[in-house]
């Protein structure tokens, strides 16, 4: 970042034009740091902002370009003469191809923004054969829309440039992760879909093996009333079947779980150390935007936006004539709620040191409410979504990791902040995956017995 800076503060805009221009055609250099560096140093007065603004948009734009047009007439030829070494081919062109057909704007667009994704995404929108006259409008937009938004944020907390580059940085490099994850997941998923026959018939293959070793058959005929009643727990089509046996096994997870925990923060075992030290080493590390940030995902997860939750989706379900799931739906957030409440009054362990900044008024610490009613709350949410409305496969695994990530967030957020330990988040989430597969079971078991009354 030093050097960055001091190339810019010496040659100015030159040197920024070459760092986001190089970066744009496809070459890893810091050109989001060098516009962030230049902004800042207009903010002192050494360059004028809008000189920097129309610079970075100059060369981001003309930067594309020229890597959209390395990759539309250099791709193919450099598939063919290189691609072995990489394991690339001509057909994983053709598979960009048709990805860029049905996403290739906001690909271009987002890409922008991301680290890595933005110095690949032209190239690749070339050696796909994207359109070029959807690509440049759509580089424009990114391109103008970058430039202001970091060339702003550069100007305005310019005071503050290391620790601002810092989190930018840390945001870029997040939402790459995250795209790679998304990315990973939608290939994971197709390979099992196209591979889904044989699996299942490896899977049933192996199971039918499994069921002929002796020890099974000797149990079998010991005990057939109960080997029936195994078998009908994992049957999908059968009454209480496989469905009820998940929800029990994950409710028996959570209450191990749980009082695992629990014990350990009644005895004050091995765990409530690695609670002070994880508390001290965050704590030691926080910053007051972090607070912001984190005191903001933390909002997601209070009883003031779970009750606005509840009450919003109660009456569309109401409105609906969706009953049983209404109730099911209630006795989430209320039993949630209370089931909190009693166990922060039996095990009453006092907060964290540090909490007494965020909260503004007493209450015990363990477990976290904020990471039991996220879990319920969010959890509930993702099933009603996936039960009535979302039924393609790959939406609804964009909903549940949606919900995983916010349920996440929330509890880290409750770390940072220093208002719980590290055991309350984790005794919260046992806890709430407790109540919410009971919760879920129950709503199942219901409309099962409804649709064979």
């Amino acid at each position: 970042m030093q050097t960055v800076s001091g190339l810019v503060a010496s040659y100015g805009y030159a040197v920024l034009f070459v760092l986001v221009g190089l970066e744009s055609l496809g070459i890893p250099l810091p050109g989001e740091t060098a516009l962030v560096a230049a902004a800042a140093l207009a903010a002192a007065g050494h360059l004028s902002i809008y000189g920097v603004v129309a610079t970075a948009m100059a060369a981001a734009i003309l930067g594309d370009n020229g890597g959209y047009w390395i990759g539309r007439t250099g791709g193919i030829a450099l598939v063919r003469r290189y691609g072995r070494f990489i394991h690339l081919n001509e057909a994983h062109l053709e598979r960009a191809r048709h990805f860029f057909e049905r996403h290739g704007p906001k690909t271009v667009f987002i890409g922008r923004f991301i680290a890595l994704l933005r110095t690949w995404a032209a190239v690749l929108a070339g050696a796909a054969r994207m359109p070029y006259a959807t690509f440049l409008l759509y580089n424009a937009l990114g391109g103008i829309c970058w430039s202001v938004i970091f060339g702003t944020l550069g100007y305005v907390f310019g005071r503050n440039l290391p620790r601002l580059e810092h989190y930018l940085g840390q945001a870029s490099l997040a939402a790459a992760l995250l795209v790679a994850l998304v990315i990973g997941l939608g290939l994971g998923w197709r390979w099992f879909e196209s591979n889904r026959t044989a699996l299942v018939e490896r899977t049933q293959s192996l199971w039918q093996h499994v069921l002929t070793w002796p020890a099974l058959e000797r149990l079998k005929k010991r005990y057939p009333h109960a080997w029936t009643f195994a078998a009908a727990r994992f049957a999908r089509g059968e009454y209480l079947g496989l469905h009820l046996t998940i929800g029990l096994a994950a409710s028996l997870a959570g209450l191990w779980l749980f009082a695992a925990v629990t014990e350990d923060v009644i005895h004050h075992d091995p765990l409530t150390q690695l609670d002070l030290t994880l508390l001290a080493w965050l704590h030691a590390r926080a910053t007051p935007t972090g607070y912001a940030v984190f005191n903001t995902i933390s909002l997601l997860g209070s009883p003031v936006t779970l009750t606005i939750l509840a009450l919003a989706v109660g009456l569309v379900l109401a409105a609906r004539r969706e009953w049983i799931l209404l109730g099911g739906w209630l006795a989430a957030f209320a039993g949630g709620g209370l089931l909190d409440g009693v166990l922060k009054l039996v095990i009453r362990r006092p907060r964290p040191p540090y909490a007494d900044a965020f909260l503004q008024h007493f209450s015990w610490s363990f477990p976290s409410g904020h990471a039991m009613g996220s879990l319920i709350g969010y959890g509930m949410l993702a099933y009603v979504l996936m039960l009535l409305w979302i039924h393609r496969r790959s939406a609804q695994i964009v909903v549940a990791l949606g919900a995983a990530l916010l349920i996440v967030a929330i509890g880290l957020s409750r770390l940072y902040l220093g208002v719980h330990y590290f055991s309350d988040v984790v005794g919260g989430y046992a806890a709430g995956v407790l109540w919410l597969s009971a919760c879920i079971s129950g709503v199942e078991v219901a409309r099962r017995w409804r649709r064979t009354a």
